[in-house]
């Protein structure tokens, strides 16, 4: 099995950073679900320039792909309806916190993945992290709604993250399959909130493009260094490696975003960071 190295490790803290920040920019938009579809569609124009230079997939790898555009456009909407309803420190933690157990004990029955006891700990320590991360402040009756939608969002998000491990394998080349899956997957959810809402995306797009733009670069990118470091190391190394965007995120949601429970969040914080040292171990 192939091991989590020095360099994997801190490509994947990157792509953490990365993703915490452009979940950051939609929850503090004025208009979420607009401005995910400016995300989603910028995305696929930062890597459709790369279509020339990478090969087309091989049929083989063709379903992988395009359940993987299916299953994003239900990440897509759950992630409006839990920033819609909650704060970023609250539903970001639990959407990456529950996602990575999930993937871990599906990894081992679907991949055949037997991660060593030290990975299983710091693959606990992290979700136990982010969890305290996102239940700081909780109570039920108010935050019913985006916890539901953030729960949903986890087993979205460990199905499709199966689902793209899988295929970045058996496509043999990472960026064959992350330029394909996301220039393709910029289509389906923006042409459907387009015809949904032309009236107001438009002249919003006019407005924001550039904010898109950039949520979209670092959104692809974000990914695709993930995939790219699930052909390196145990697929539940890296899923919940990846997890530390939540340190990211509790830190822009306690400070910037003015959320609140920064002790808390902190705690949470540390425990996430024992957990990747676990894995280092």
């Amino acid at each position: 099995m192939p091991e989590l190295s020095l360099g994997v490790t801190l490509a994947v803290l990157g792509a953490a950073a990365a993703h915490a920040t452009w979940n950051a920019m939609i929850k503090s938009s004025r208009n979420v679900l607009l401005d995910t579809t400016l995300v989603v569609f910028f995305a696929g124009v930062a890597t459709a320039p790369f279509l020339p230079f990478v090969e087309v997939p091989a049929a083989v790898v063709w379903p992988y792909i395009i359940t993987s555009m299916a299953l994003h456009i239900a990440y897509y909407v759950a992630l409006v309806g839990a920033y819609r309803a909650g704060d970023l420190s609250h539903g970001y933690p639990i959407m990456r916190g529950v996602a990575p157990l999930i993937v871990s004990v599906c990894a081992l029955a679907w991949l055949g993945e037997a991660p060593k006891p030290m990975v299983w700990l710091g693959v606990l320590l992290i979700c136990g992290g982010v969890l305290s991360l996102g239940l700081a402040g909780f109570h039920w009756r108010e935050s019913r709604v985006s916890t539901c939608w953030a729960l949903a969002n986890a087993l979205i998000i460990a199905t499709y993250t199966l689902v793209d491990a899988a295929g970045v394998r058996t496509a043999g080349r990472p960026e064959t399959y992350v330029v394909w899956l996301f220039t393709l997957d910029a289509l389906p959810f923006s042409l459907l909130i387009m015809w949904l809402k032309r009236n107001q995306l438009v002249p919003y797009a006019r407005q924001f493009w550039l904010r898109g733009l950039v949520g979209g670069m670092l959104s692809a990118a974000a990914y695709g260094v993930v995939l790219w470091a699930m052909t390196r190391a145990p697929v539940a190394a890296v899923a919940a490696l990846r997890e530390t965007s939540v340190i990211f995120a509790a830190l822009i949601g306690a400070w910037l975003l003015r959320e609140g429970h920064v002790a808390r969040r902190v705690a949470g914080a540390v425990t996430v960071a024992a957990g990747v040292v676990a894995l280092k171990i």
